[in-house]
C-alpha cells in the first residue's frame, strides 16, 4: 500500500507536463492542472492501477471575480483502494466551455448542473444541462460574488393569478415601528368581570 507522498509522486511522475503544483495538505492530495488536460487526466486518475481514483466526491467552482481566470473548478475524488482523497483545480474564464465527464462518472450529471445553476459554467456535451436549484425564470448565478444578496426578482403565488409571479425585490422594513416594552408591562388589562359601583 502507497502513503500518500508515493501516490503523489506516482501521478506526477506519470503526468509530469500535466500538472502545474501538486501538494499535501490536511491528508488530501492537491493538483492544479490546465482545463484542456482535464478529461486526460481524469481519465488517469480513475483508470490508472497505482491510483484507482473511482469516486467522484463532489465538483463545485470558487469565484474570483477580479481575476482574468475568474472560476476555479474544483473536482473531488475518492479512492477506497488506497484510502485516500484528492482534489483537482483548474482554473477557467468566465466564457469558457469544459467538457463534460458524465461518460467517465455518471454522477457527475447532478453536481455539473449544480455548477451551472449557482455559478453560470457550461459543460460540453452534457446530456442535460438546465438549472436543478433555481426556477425557471431565474435570472442570474447565486454563488458569483457580484450576485445581489437579495437577488433580482422575488416570487410568490398570486391568489388574483392563480399562478407564480415575478416582481422586483421590495425590501420591507417590518419593525421601523416596532413596540419594544414588553407585552406583560406595556398591556393595561380591563378585566369584563369586575363590577365597578
Amino acid at each position: 500500500m502507497f502513503s500518500l507522498q508515493d501516490l503523489e509522486k506516482k501521478i506526477n511522475s506519470e503526468l509530469t507536463t500535466k500538472i502545474n503544483t501538486s501538494k499535501i495538505n490536511h491528508s488530501q492530495i492537491f493538483i492544479n492542472i490546465d482545463s484542456e488536460d482535464l478529461i486526460e487526466v481524469i481519465l488517469f486518475l480513475k483508470n490508472n492501477e497505482n491510483t484507482k481514483f473511482r469516486q467522484l466526491i463532489d465538483i463545485t467552482a470558487v469565484d474570483y471575480p477580479q481575476k482574468d481566470k475568474r472560476f476555479k473548478l474544483v473536482y473531488m475524488f475518492l479512492s477506497h483502494e488506497y484510502n485516500s482523497r484528492l482534489v483537482l483545480e483548474c482554473f477557467i474564464n468566465e466564457e469558457e466551455i469544459i467538457p463534460t465527464i458524465t461518460t467517465i462518472y455518471p454522477a457527475s450529471n447532478w453536481m455539473e448542473r449544480e455548477v451551472f445553476d449557482m455559478y453560470g459554467i457550461k459543460f460540453k456535451d452534457h446530456p442535460d444541462l438546465r438549472r436543478i436549484l433555481t426556477d425557471y425564470g431565474f435570472e442570474g448565478y447565486p454563488l458569483r460574488k457580484d450576485f445581489p444578496l437579495t437577488g433580482h426578482n422575488e416570487v410568490r403565488y398570486s391568489e388574483d393569478e392563480k399562478k407564480v409571479v415575478y416582481e422586483p425585490v421590495k425590501l420591507e422594513q417590518n419593525y421601523r415601528n416596532f413596540d419594544y416594552e414588553s407585552p406583560w408591562e406595556g398591556t393595561e388589562y380591563i378585566n369584563k368581570n369586575s363590577n365597578d359601583k
